[in-house]
């Protein structure tokens, strides 16, 4: 897909200075942090680290403002062997999204991104990094559609058809949710529709202009 960049070009000229490269890599280094420091100290004093850093609106509320952000820092698995492919999965699909759109083109979808999952928070009571994390997975098969990983290090596939299960695993979230859940849900992944929507627009025009031009040479 060409991304049509128009609206972050004009917001990169005013608010360009606010970029922070290398961010992935800022946040899966926290997330490696933080595992391994669970790996530290839950065995010594019962207790994880994660236990005073995931979103909890009544604790938020009570003082505990912290969590708001660190939330976001959170590892995406207890397992060693998981959480070194997850990680390196995330560094390379948000450093790649970083050469494609640039510092701050990437720093602004994943702000937007954090921002609507914190919206979720207050609305549900509680927020996840689970869905901003698969917002870059979204992000980057658009992009990247063909490219192709090797799921369990040995069956090649397409991006595009991994982004297909997560998007109907996503839906089907979407249905069975209360009207809160569903706008959590939404807000979590508003970067996705806020970067992309422009150019579902122009695909829908293309598509109609190929049909139009089609119309009238029969």
């Amino acid at each position: 897909m060409i991304y049509r960049r128009g609206w972050l070009d004009r917001a990169q000229r005013k608010l360009g200075r606010f970029a922070i490269p290398n961010l992935m890599l800022i946040l899966v280094g926290a997330m490696a942090i933080v595992f391994v420091m669970d790996m530290l100290i839950t065995p010594v004093t019962g207790h994880s680290l994660q236990e005073v850093l995931y979103f909890d609106r009544a604790l938020i509320m009570q003082g505990q403002v912290w969590r708001i952000v660190t939330f976001l820092f959170l590892p995406p698995s207890s397992s060693m062997i998981f959480i070194i492919f997850s990680l390196y999965f995330y560094w390379h699909i948000g450093s790649t999204l970083e050469n494609q759109w640039g510092s701050f083109g990437f720093t602004a979808y994943y702000i937007l991104g954090a921002v609507g999952a914190i919206i979720a928070g207050f609305i549900t009571g509680y927020a996840t990094n689970t869905y901003l994390n698969l917002s870059l997975f979204f992000a980057f098969a658009l992009l990247f559609p063909d490219y192709e990983i090797l799921l369990f290090f040995f069956i090649p596939v397409k991006m595009k058809w991994l982004a297909v299960l997560d998007a109907v695993g996503f839906l089907m979230s979407f249905v069975y949710e209360s009207w809160a859940g569903r706008l959590a849900l939404i807000m979590a992944v508003i970067n996705v529709f806020i970067f992309f929507t422009p150019n579902f627009i122009d695909w829908c025009k293309s598509l109609y202009r190929r049909w139009k031009w089609k119309q009238n040479f029969k």
